[in-house]
């Protein structure tokens, strides 16, 4: 009986530990995506089919920008200087096009899931 009552507290802390593991690796596996020289750096971004991800978009111009993809229904509005972070699901292999829909002379990037 004195064992049970140790045990489950003990399996707990363990799940705990494991969780908190898994949600910081999930946070330092962002991909950084750039908006600077009025283009977005890199312009295609592959990453693994079946896995969710992270995208933070920093706007290192001097005007604010829209990360926007219809694709996977995101759009953020970007602040100069600043940065937003994008959460997406897993996504099926395949290609996703993301273009700043305020200046509609900047060339559309990907997002490629392979």
């Amino acid at each position: 009986m004195l064992c049970r009552k140790f045990l489950a507290p003990a399996l707990l802390l363990i799940v705990a530990a494991g969780l908190a593991t898994s949600s910081a690796r999930a946070d330092n596996s962002a991909v950084e995506l750039r908006f600077e020289g009025h283009r977005f750096l890199p312009a295609n971004l592959t990453v693994p089919a079946g896995e969710a991800f992270t995208i933070k978009v920093v706007n290192a111009s001097n005007e604010t920008i829209e990360f926007e993809s219809f694709r996977l229904n995101r759009e953020k509005a970007v602040q100069p200087g600043e940065a937003v972070v994008v959460r997406l699901p897993a996504l099926s292999a395949g290609s996703y096009d993301f273009r700043d829909d305020f200046h509609q002379d900047v060339p559309q990037g990907s997002i490629v899931a392979k």
